[in-house]
């Protein structure tokens, strides 16, 4: 895919040197194939991709834009001389960036649909991937690809090829998700959930919700929201930015006790079979509610993931995917590939690791624990603080640890110092098994010696925390030698 330059001319006027016809690609990054490409430099704290113009030129950019305040009238002068490219000048390079994607998203026929919320995010992204693959290629954003630089990157690596865009939008504030919403002009908008992440920078679950909600603000007209069904938080922010078509999903056992206040969910999904030792149900039929409830023309699908709340993104993104066109009957098998640290299991000497660790949030930890709690053997979690929650983190540690009591494991190891682990250790008082470290890597000692073939072993924290680090020294403490039996 290429895009012609007189719809950048429209943008920022005429540019200075030689104007391309088209433009082949667009990168901020110097080291990559610049050949035919538009070359964005941006501007951090530490580093300003200005620097790296001659490299960019020199490499095949067939143009650049910059910012004004970055060059002086030499530079500027000197460049727009050197040989077969143009020069644009920009106020700001991201917001640049922001508009070539969106320049690109409009010539691609393309679907694209938008994804954010407090927790389930990622995977929600990928079972969405997973679940348009059989519409064509499916672009989706790619590890942190979900902010002001990543969604218009995820948006720019579209080809004609491509048939979905899977963007996701993450968020520090007000505002951003709105930008990212006109940036990419969403079909499509996915909101999994609204909890306390990020509740120290915005205050309240009110202000998570507008946030959220903001990713409504270009949606296309006719476009299409889908939400878990029975959060009044969730639908009154809702109501307040977007009056078109929602879809709404819930399990079918959970609808009694959403609330009564909110409209009933339009896609409801059925688990069926008992939950077995790795707590995961087999399948889930999927239904319309009417009358009769009748169940859609398609067999019931496979779980790709483990959990209850995986079961709920599922049905998130098989609603996205029926909208979309996809047969119910492609469905049916889902394989999805997550990054790693979120619902990964290895299995280590006959112990289970249920590795978590890329992030956490409390209604995240809360669901991880509910997996847990479905399995069979012993279950252990080791737990590490929950960042960024503000004047509630006390209570919101105190909330988790105290249902890992409430569920009945077998022990928790809490990697936490301050005030979060004083919390965390009070409500967890009555735990046969209770440590506290400070370190990922001594959370090892105290853990290693209760575990035996049949365990299962939770590990979740915060991204800050790296408790991945306790992964290698786990597999080597359980490989070394056999372990006893229980």
């Amino acid at each position: 895919m290429s895009l012609q330059t007189d719809a950048l001319v429209e943008l920022w006027g005429e540019p200075l040197g030689r104007r391309p016809d088209r433009i082949h690609s667009v990168s901020s990054d110097s080291r990559s194939d610049l050949k035919g490409a538009l070359f964005v430099p941006l501007v951090g704290e530490r580093f300003d991709g200005h620097q790296f113009l001659d490299a960019a030129r020199i490499g095949g950019a067939a143009a650049a834009v910059a910012q004004r305040d970055r060059l002086s009238a030499e530079r500027v002068q000197a460049l727009a001389r050197e040989g077969n490219w143009a020069l644009w000048l920009v106020e700001d390079t991201l917001v640049a960036l922001q508009e070539l994607a969106r320049v690109w998203r409009r010539q691609s026929p393309a679907a694209v649909v938008a994804v954010t919320g407090s927790a389930g995010k990622t995977t929600t992204r990928e079972l969405i991937r997973a679940a348009l693959g059989s519409l064509g290629e499916v672009v989706a954003s790619r590890g942190n690809e979900n902010n002001d630089v990543g969604a218009p990157g995820t948006l720019l690596r579209a080809t004609p090829q491509s048939a979905a865009l899977v963007v996701e939008m993450g968020m520090r504030g007000l505002g951003e998700i709105e930008r990212l919403s006109r940036c990419a002009e969403p079909d499509v908008a996915v909101i999994t959930n609204i909890g306390t992440a990020h509740i120290g920078r915005l205050g309240s679950r009110e202000a998570i919700a507008q946030a959220k909600c903001e990713i409504t603000a270009a949606l296309q007209p006719g476009g299409l929201v889908v939400i878990p069904a029975g959060d009044p938080l969730l639908e009154q922010a809702l109501a307040a930015v977007w009056s078109g078509p929602v879809e709404r999903v819930a399990l079918a056992d959970e609808i009694p006790q959403l609330a009564a206040s909110t409209p009933p969910p339009t896609l409801v999904g059925t688990l069926l079979g008992t939950e077995g030792s790795e707590g995961t149900a087999p399948a889930l039929r999927l239904s319309r509610p009417g009358e009769k409830a009748l169940p859609l023309e398609a067999p019931p699908l496979t779980l790709p993931l483990d959990g209850r709340h995986n079961a709920r993104n599922l049905l998130l993104a098989i609603a996205t995917a029926l909208h979309l066109g996809v047969n119910p009957a492609d469905l049916r098998h889902l394989e999805v590939q997550l990054p790693g640290g979120r619902s990964r299991r290895l299995s280590v000497g006959g112990v289970c690791l249920l590795d978590e660790t890329y992030n956490a949030s409390p209604e995240a930890v809360l669901a991880s624990l509910e997996l847990l709690a479905a399995g069979g053997g012993r279950r252990y979690a080791v737990l590490g603080t929950m960042l960024e929650l503000g004047e509630r983190s006390l209570e919101l540690h105190g909330l988790v640890a105290r249902r890992v009591q409430d569920l009945g494991l077998d022990g928790l190891v809490i990697v936490a110092d301050g005030a979060e682990g004083d919390a965390m250790a009070a409500a967890a008082a009555g735990l046969p098994r209770l440590r506290r470290v400070t370190t990922p890597e001594a959370a090892a000692a105290p853990l290693l010696p209760w575990l035996v073939p049949g365990d299962t072993v939770l590990l979740k924290a915060s991204r800050g925390v790296a408790l991945e680090r306790l992964i290698p020294i786990l597999e080597q403490g359980l490989s070394k030698e056999a372990l006893p039996s229980a």
